[in-house]
């Protein structure tokens, strides 16, 4: 959540639906792990902790479950330390294709959202559950910064984040095409 209240998970999904349009589009069979904000847990857990645990792990299972899945995680990034910090910046696990496939789309955001203001792209740590139990090339994008005022503004704005979306989509698009996924 950004100082101002405004929730990630709703930036998220916004996102995420308009990748997997644009993704649609081009051909690219798609499934969400999600199509509302809801979490995905199992029914009946009484703790948050549970229903968080419960949610990363039905996510495992439906990233493993998936056939020749490659996983796109959307998220929004946050550094109290510095509210002028901004960008995209895309992570990736340590299953085959993921590096080579989020060089890729770093490369189309940096040509778009972040010209200027050029980021590089890092590997997960493998203290990320979700990046650590998925059995596909997995890559998380953090479209940007909550704790950045002006930032979160555009990060509402839908138009932004169907250019985000268009960003991602062809990054992958072009990382898949040149062969580093089948």
């Amino acid at each position: 959540m950004s100082p101002e209240g405004v929730q990630e998970s709703h930036i998220n999904l916004a996102v995420s639906k308009q990748l997997r349009d644009f993704l649609c589009f081009a051909g690219v069979p798609t499934v969400m792990t999600r199509e509302e904000d809801v979490t995905i847990c199992d029914e009946g857990l009484g703790t948050i902790r549970a229903r968080k645990a419960s949610d990363i792990r039905n996510r495992v299972a439906i990233v493993n479950g998936t056939e020749n899945a490659v996983l796109l995680s959307i998220h929004q990034n946050s550094l109290p330390s510095s509210t002028v910090t901004h960008g995209a910046q895309v992570f990736w696990n340590q299953q085959e294709g993921a590096e080579e496939l989020a060089e890729a789309i770093q490369t189309s955001l940096n040509g778009s959202i972040n010209a200027g203001n050029e980021k590089h792209t890092k590997q997960i740590p493998p203290t990320v559950y979700l990046m650590k139990h998925v059995t596909a090339p997995a890559v998380l994008v953090e479209c940007g910064f909550l704790t950045n005022q002006e930032e979160t503004k555009r990060l509402q704005d839908e138009t932004y984040q169907r250019a985000l979306a268009v960003s991602i989509a062809a990054g992958y698009l072009r990382g898949t095409s040149e062969g580093e996924l089948s």
